[in-house]
């Protein structure tokens, strides 16, 4: 199966300089664009492309070294512009061999610009590397394309810096991720799957019932806390989780202790737990306000 090129476009309120300058300048580029960790224009000799090298930290200490060059730009008479690509890398670890795409700047007429990409790249490993490529590469690069392409729309129109955008952008899912796994672990290890005796016991002290019913009892609040976790992983809405954790910690840790009260002489006990859970709940709730977004740009021509 032939992959289609990535294909990544979204209007940009600016004016054609300012997106031009963060997009040409490597010192600008390589602030905003999560491909990439370092951008180098090398010297140039005049009548030839401007060539530059570049860096992808893909991490434990590697990094992924490249060169490129600009073949082309052009002002048209509608006064956008078009920058032309070819790029590789000589690096046996990469999965992309070599590649050629353009930036295209489309003024519209109330101030915007049309900021859009297309690319496609060659790719080595064989059979191999092309179903990976198909399967995660490519997706998660497009997905890296269209995220960098809202970062640099945030940085123009807002003046948010790209580093504050990603800090943001990684403190929230990593808290969402944490909760996630927070929440499934603790309905699905010690309610669902081994009815845990103090699960059991603080319950009973709560409601009164007998050990059939809070068994029962203890494995439906376990399939609510997981369906609670999936929904960190699914729902868009993430601030009215944090909502519901607001209320939910301050609630679960007063009635923990009024079931077991000498549990606040154990270590990692319900009083703990749930405070640093209260305050990464704040901390999630501060960062997820304005999150960048790959889901703003069009992902497909002529959509």
């Amino acid at each position: 199966m032939k992959p289609k090129p990535i294909y990544v476009e979204l209007p940009i309120h600016t004016d054609m300089e300012s997106l031009w300058e963060a997009t040409q300048r490597p010192d600008h580029h390589e602030k905003w664009d999560l491909r990439f960790s370092s951008i180098t224009y090398l010297p140039k000799k005049e009548g030839n492309p401007q060539r530059f090298s570049y860096q992808t930290k893909i991490g434990f200490g590697l990094r992924i070294k490249g060169w490129g060059e600009s073949v082309g730009s052009y002002q048209a008479k509608d006064d956008a512009r078009t920058s032309s690509l070819h790029f590789g890398t000589d690096q046996k670890i990469s999965l992309i061999r070599e590649g050629r795409g353009y930036w295209k700047y489309k003024p519209e007429s109330d101030n915007t610009v049309t900021f859009l990409t297309q690319y496609n790249y060659e790719t080595r490993f064989g059979k191999l590397g092309s179903l990976f490529d198909i399967l995660l590469f490519r997706p998660l690069i497009g997905w890296a394309t269209a995220l960098s392409f809202d970062v640099v729309k945030r940085w123009l129109e807002k003046g948010e810096q790209p580093w504050a955008q990603y800090t943001r952008f990684f403190t929230h899912w990593i808290t969402t991720i944490l909760f996630a796994f927070v929440w499934i672990y603790h309905g699905l290890v010690p309610k669902i799957i081994n009815q845990h005796p103090a699960e059991l016991s603080m319950l009973q002290k709560v409601a009164p019932v007998d050990t059939q019913t809070a068994i029962i009892l203890v494995i439906i609040i376990g399939v609510l806390e997981v369906l609670f976790g999936v929904g960190w992983l699914f729902y868009r809405r993430k601030r009215q989780l944090y909502r519901l954790q607001f209320i939910a910690f301050p609630l679960l840790t007063v009635g923990a202790i009024f079931a077991a009260p000498e549990q606040l002489t154990t270590p990692f006990n319900a009083l703990t737990f749930n405070v640093a859970l209260l305050v990464l709940t704040w901390v999630g709730w501060m960062a997820s306000r304005g999150v960048p977004t790959a889901k703003n740009c069009k992902r497909k021509q002529g959509d």
